[in-house]
């Protein structure tokens, strides 16, 4: 059994609790019925420390000194992951979807959004699907590990400069200034940016392997179910489902950034795993990208080849213009999950 914060089998919650208790609410806002809301934190080890130097510490202001001993087991590279489960009878989703965030961010991406309105969690749970929320080992809630001695390298942090033209908000952004160069047809809410940059997490480029352990774990703990990655987060989706094609009933990318190389992996496992990708605006127009989604055309194009379920969603293409690199957060985001939850239940993966 999960160890759930609550266990009631017919309650009702306000989207103002799942939302994050939301200032800004609208009259869409309706209630939700939840069975279930908890977490759990899966995978990890225990690591052992010795020949670390004593010192002495002070814990609150007015607190004794104390010698602290940093020697000793601690529980290392564990995963931490939310989850709301919908009343049975409001449940549509044949599975439940289990949202995986990006680079340097946490599962906050799928909650509420920086201008204050419902995110893709509320989006997915409105429309009858169990959600798992996760962050991944080293992020929010999954916590740190000390370095050198487990985590093999400092940690890096992402700049307001390269979220700004990495994530396509605008073309320019100048250090020092109130220079921030937006594009004209943005969805992003930009005059919410700097909100935004406070969901910044730090992040450790040497932890992919005990991560994707992570995330193995949570498929075995939770699947059958839909992963929906985002950005970096999709290298694990990808390989989870390699892993378990059996758990995994389908992978939806949203602007993913890495790509399981089919000349080095054999991705026949995947065949009967539908995969979807779906892409922001001005991908072309930013030289950066086009190196990320290359191996990823490659990809699909090797899924297909096949016999495997490889679609797009190319959100200019169908005439949705301005979307970032954060499609779950910009003001068009109910429409962009209305096209993939279309699509999942063209799949039979959803009741209409």
């Amino acid at each position: 059994m999960k160890n759930s914060i609550f266990n009631y089998s017919a309650i009702v919650f306000f989207v103002a609790v799942l939302a994050g208790c939301a200032s800004n609410r609208t009259v869409a806002d309706l209630p939700i019925s939840i069975k279930e809301i908890g977490s759990f934190h899966v995978g990890g080890r225990t690591a052992v420390l010795d020949g670390l130097p004593k010192k002495e510490v002070r814990f609150t202001p007015t607190q004794p000194p104390v010698i602290l001993d940093p020697n000793g087991e601690f529980e290392v590279e564990q995963m931490y992951a939310q989850y709301t489960l919908v009343s049975d009878e409001k449940k549509r989703g044949a599975y439940p979807l289990v949202m995986i965030h990006g680079g340097g961010l946490s599962g906050v991406t799928w909650e509420t959004k920086p201008d204050g309105k419902p995110g893709w969690q509320m989006f997915f749970l409105r429309n009858g699907y169990d959600v798992y929320v996760a962050d991944a080992v080293e992020r929010g809630r999954a916590s740190w590990a000390r370095y050198p001695e487990i985590f093999k390298s400092e940690p890096v942090f992402r700049t307001k400069k390269e979220a700004w033209e990495l994530f396509r908000f605008g073309s320019t952004y100048t250090v020092g200034s109130a220079q921030r160069d937006a594009y004209t047809d943005t969805q992003f809410p930009v005059e919410r940016f700097d909100q935004f940059m406070k969901q910044g997490v730090p992040r450790w480029v040497t932890n992919d392997a005990p991560t994707q352990a992570a995330y193995n774990a949570l498929v075995e703990k939770v699947c059958p179910c839909i992963l929906m990655p985002h950005s970096q987060g999709s290298t694990f989706a990808y390989n989870a489902a390699l892993k378990y094609p059996n758990l995994v009933k389908a992978v939806v990318g949203i602007e993913p950034s890495g790509a399981l190389d089919p000349n080095k992996t054999d991705l026949s496992p995947l065949k009967n795993v539908p995969m979807l990708f779906v892409w922001g605006d001005k991908i072309r127009e930013t030289p950066r990208w086009g190196g990320i989604v290359a191996p990823l055309k490659t990809m699909i194009s090797a899924l297909k080849s096949q016999g495997g379920i490889a679609d797009e969603i190319d959100l200019p293409t169908v005439g949705v213009r301005g979307n970032s690199h954060m499609i779950m957060m910009d003001r068009n985001s109910d429409e962009v999950a209305k096209l993939v939850n279309d699509w999942m239940m063209r799949k039979g993966l959803s009741k209409p």
